[in-house]
């Protein structure tokens, strides 16, 4: 009797170069969920706002850096010829914790737990209430769009040049971006209520139909003019030395970009009944 394909693929065992990235990405998230809990023990200490920041500054880049482990795991895995349905699974149960409850924690920490401090009783607990709300609409939005990524993957007529919704990564992104910008935990109700729009916007772009650039039809292994890796160059140390304003740009650009996209295709006008009929 022989056993299943599936099996037979398990028993070979995986790949374990871009599964190395994929452990990366999650190392990254688990110091993130740590350095936004400090950073919680901080803020319930007087004048702990300056010390809080470090710690969620740290939690900021942790996210980032993770989000370029998960951007290599995938192209090694094609470009080693060693995608897998282990490697798949594995990674999207690392994206659900890195850049769905990581960036949730930190969005309700560094946006809701210092306001909530110097707020009343009342509207203390109606900003907490909503905190919780919508950073689970963010985690929850996260894996519904993760499993739906899952499903149209392996189906061969997928565009790969465009995510249908905004990739939990870049929600994620956004997220670490604005606070890495910031730092200093947010201080005033008006401000926390734009920051939960914000998260729930992020939350629902990653389940709507708005499509994002992949990146994936880019070919690594294609020549490219000089002038490329002059770009690559200057873009490398403007994020060194400029990290905060660099990433905070890029962030909110792919953000608005599927939103452009969507307004630009609504606005596009469709093609003659007589020209479709012709073309067909």
């Amino acid at each position: 009797m022989t056993r299943p394909e599936s099996e037979r693929g398990l028993q070979r065992g995986f790949s374990i170069l871009p599964s190395l990235f994929t452990v990366g990405t999650l190392v990254c998230g688990y110091y993130a969920i740590l350095s936004s809990l400090e950073a919680n023990r901080i803020l319930s200490s007087p004048h702990g706002a300056v010390m809080a920041a470090q710690a969620f500054d740290s939690a900021a880049k942790a996210i980032g850096i993770a989000i370029v482990f998960d951007g290599l795991d995938g192209r090694i895995a094609r470009l080693t010829n060693s995608a897998s349905n282990f490697g798949r699974e594995f990674d999207s149960l690392a994206d659900i914790i890195t850049f769905g409850v990581a960036p949730a924690l930190l969005a309700y920490t560094w946006g809701m737990r210092a306001v909530m401090a110097s707020a009343s009783a009342s509207l203390a607990t109606h900003l907490q209430q909503a905190g919780w709300i919508i950073t689970f609409t963010f985690v929850i939005c996260g894996a519904a769009r993760l499993a739906r990524f899952n499903i149209e993957s392996v189906r061969s007529s997928s565009d790969r040049r465009f995510f249908v919704g905004m990739p939990i990564p870049g929600a994620a992104g956004v997220i670490a971006a604005i606070v890495h910008w910031e730092k200093k935990p947010l201080q005033s109700w008006p401000a926390a209520v734009v920051w939960m729009a914000l998260s729930l916007l992020l939350a629902f772009l990653m389940v709507s139909r708005v499509r994002y650039y992949s990146f994936k039809a880019i070919d690594l292994q294609r020549r490219r003019p000089y002038v490329t890796i002059i770009f690559i160059g200057v873009l490398t140390w403007a994020i060194v030395m400029y990290s905060e304003t660099v990433l905070l740009t890029l962030a909110l650009t792919y953000l608005i970009s599927g939103l452009a996209l969507r307004v630009i295709s609504k606005l596009r006008p469709s093609p003659p009944a007589s020209e479709e009929a012709h073309a067909s």
